[in-house]
C-alpha cells in the first residue's frame, strides 16, 4: 500500500465512534488500488463533541472527503457548506465531498439499505416495513423506502428529546409521497412493536443495539414477533450476525445483514468521491463472500 502513496495522494477518512472495527478502509483502498486511483482512506475515532474541530481540520488538510458513521451523522450536517437534497430533508450526512474547498454533505444510507435488499432479491415496493431507530441512518432508510414505493412505514424510536424530530420526519415523508401511511411509536412499547412487526413484511433495526459492545442485546424483546416469511434486516455489521439476526434465523425469517448495506452505501459514496464505479464484483468476492 505504501508504494502508491505520494505527495499528491488524496486523503479520505471515516469518522465516528467506535470505528476501529470498520471494514471501510480496506474496501475503499482496495478499490482505489484496483482502479489505479491516487487516494488513501483511513479511519478516525471522532466523538460528537469533536466533529466541529474535525470538519475544520478537513478543510485545513484539504482532504478529499470521507464518510460519517454513528453517532456523528447529524452533528456533521451542521458544518457543511452545502447539503444534497436528501441530506437536507434528513438533517444528517454519511458522505462528505470536498469540492474545491466547499464541503458538500450527502446521505447514501437509504440507497445502501434498499440496494442491499434488492441484492437479496427483496423489493420494497408495496411492502409494509417497520424500522427501529430515528437517527441519520434510520431516517435515510425511511425516506428511501417511501420513495421506492413502500405502502406503509412504522417507525419506533426512543421517546426522548429527539422524538419530535421523528414525528417531523414522518410528516416530511407523507408530504413527499402522498398516500403513504407512516406511524411513529415509542420503542419502549414492546406490545405495540410486537404487533407492528407481526403485521409487517420487513423489519429493520437502525439503532446501535446489537453493535459491539452491545452484541448480547436485541431491539426485539418479544420473539413471538419473528416468523417465517418476515424479512429481518440489521444496519449493524459488527458483529456480522447480531443477536437480532440469530433470533430471526432461529424463527425462520429471511435475514439480511448490515455488511451488504455498508457495501452498497459505499458504492454510492465511491461514485461521489471519484466519479467512477466501484469494482463491486471484486469487492464482494474479496470482502463479502
Amino acid at each position: 500500500m505504501e508504494a502508491r502513496i505520494s505527495g499528491h495522494t488524496g486523503l479520505l477518512a471515516l469518522i465516528g465512534s467506535p470505528v476501529g472495527h470498520s471494514g471501510s478502509p480496506a474496501m475503499y483502498n482496495y478499490s482505489f488500488e484496483k482502479l489505479g486511483l491516487d487516494y488513501a482512506y483511513v479511519a478516525f475515532d471522532i466523538k460528537e463533541d469533536q466533529v466541529k474541530d474535525y470538519i475544520q481540520a478537513m478543510k485545513l488538510l484539504n482532504m478529499k472527503g470521507g464518510n460519517v458513521t454513528m453517532p456523528d451523522k447529524t452533528e456533521a450536517a451542521k458544518y457543511m457548506d452545502e447539503l444534497s437534497p436528501a441530506a437536507q430533508i434528513i438533517g444528517a450526512v454519511n458522505t462528505i465531498v470536498n469540492d474545491n474547498g466547499k464541503l458538500v454533505g450527502h446521505i447514501t444510507d437509504g440507497e445502501g439499505f434498499v440496494n442491499n435488499l434488492k441484492d437479496h432479491g427483496i423489493d420494497i415496493k408495496g411492502k409494509k416495513i417497520t424500522i427501529a431507530g430515528g437517527g441519520g441512518a434510520a431516517t435515510a432508510m425511511q425516506v428511501q423506502c417511501a420513495l421506492d414505493g413502500a405502502r406503509e412505514i412504522t417507525i419506533f424510536n426512543k421517546k426522548d428529546a429527539f422524538f419530535e424530530r421523528t414525528l417531523q420526519t414522518a410528516e416530511k415523508i407523507k408530504a413527499a409521497v402522498p398516500g403513504i401511511v407512516v406511524n411513529v411509536y415509542d420503542i419502549d412499547d414492546i406490545a405495540k412493536m410486537t404487533e407492528e412487526i407481526k403485521d409487517s413484511d420487513i423489519f429493520a433495526n437502525a439503532t446501535i443495539v446489537g453493535m459491539k459492545p452491545m452484541e448480547d442485546l436485541s431491539v426485539v424483546k418479544d420473539l413471538s414477533a419473528l416468523r417465517p416469511g418476515l424479512v429481518v434486516a440489521d444496519a449493524v455489521y459488527n458483529p456480522i450476525e447480531t443477536k437480532l439476526l440469530k433470533d430471526a434465523k432461529a424463527a425462520g425469517c429471511t435475514c439480511v445483514g448490515g455488511k451488504g448495506m455498508l457495501l452498497w452505501q459505499g458504492v454510492s459514496a465511491f461514485k461521489l468521491f471519484t466519479g467512477q464505479d466501484m469494482p463491486v464484483a471484486e469487492v464482494k468476492e474479496k470482502f463479502y463472500s
